[in-house]
C-alpha cells in the first residue's frame, strides 16, 4: 500500500508572533474540557461496576486519554520570567493562550489529519490525543500586557516582565 508523500519545507520554520485570547473565551473552553474529562471518568467508574474508591485514578486516566501532556520549563531573572511550553504538532491557528498576572493558560485542539492510500481509503494515524490544556501557575506576578509570545519549532515561548513589587514598609526601629 502506497501513501502520498507530504512535502516538507527544508530548514526550520520562522517564529510566529502569537496573539492572546480573551480569558473569558478560555474559561468556557476550560469548562467544556473538564466536562469531557468528568464524563469519561464516569464511564470508567461504570465500567468497573460502580466500585467506589478509584475516583482520582479514573480522573487521571480520563485526562490522559483526552489530553496530551504539555511539558513546561520556567526560568526567571530579576526583570522577567521565561516560560517554554512544548506544543509540538500544534499550529498557531490551533492554539489559544491567555496570560494573567499569576497564570498562563494554553489550550489547543488539533485538526485531524488523514492520508489517502492508492485505493482511495482514508487513514487516520495518530497515537496521541488531539487536545492540550495546561494551566501554568507563575512563581511571581507578571505584566500580561507586555508579554512577548512566539511559537517556533513546537515550543511556545513566553517572555514576561515581572510586575513591580509593592513597597514594604520597614518595621519601626526599637527604642
Amino acid at each position: 500500500m502506497k501513501h502520498r508523500k507530504v512535502s516538507k519545507q527544508p530548514g526550520p520554520r520562522p517564529a510566529t508572533q502569537f496573539f492572546l485570547s480573551d480569558p473569558e473565551n478560555l474559561r468556557s473552553v476550560m469548562q467544556d474540557v473538564q466536562i469531557g474529562i468528568a464524563r469519561r471518568a464516569y464511564e470508567l467508574f461504570e465500567a468497573r461496576g460502580l466500585e467506589h474508591g478509584h475516583d482520582w485514578e479514573d480522573w487521571f486516566r480520563a485526562e490522559s486519554e483526552l489530553l496530551r501532556p504539555v511539558p513546561v520549563s520556567i526560568s526567571e531573572s530579576a526583570e522577567q520570567l521565561s516560560v517554554c511550553a512544548n506544543v509540538l504538532g500544534f499550529h498557531e491557528s490551533e492554539l489559544k493562550v491567555s496570560v494573567q498576572p499569576t497564570t498562563i493558560v494554553v489550550y489547543g485542539k488539533r485538526e485531524t489529519s488523514a492520508t489517502q492510500s492508492e485505493g482511495g481509503k482514508l487513514e487516520y494515524i495518530d497515537w496521541y490525543p488531539d487536545q492540550i490544556f495546561r494551566v501554568i501557575a507563575l512563581p511571581v506576578a507578571v505584566v500580561p500586557e507586555q508579554a512577548s509570545i512566539k511559537l517556533q519549532a513546537g515550543l511556545l515561548e513566553f517572555e514576561l516582565p515581572r510586575a513591580a513589587q509593592p513597597a514594604v514598609d520597614a518595621p519601626p526601629e526599637a527604642a
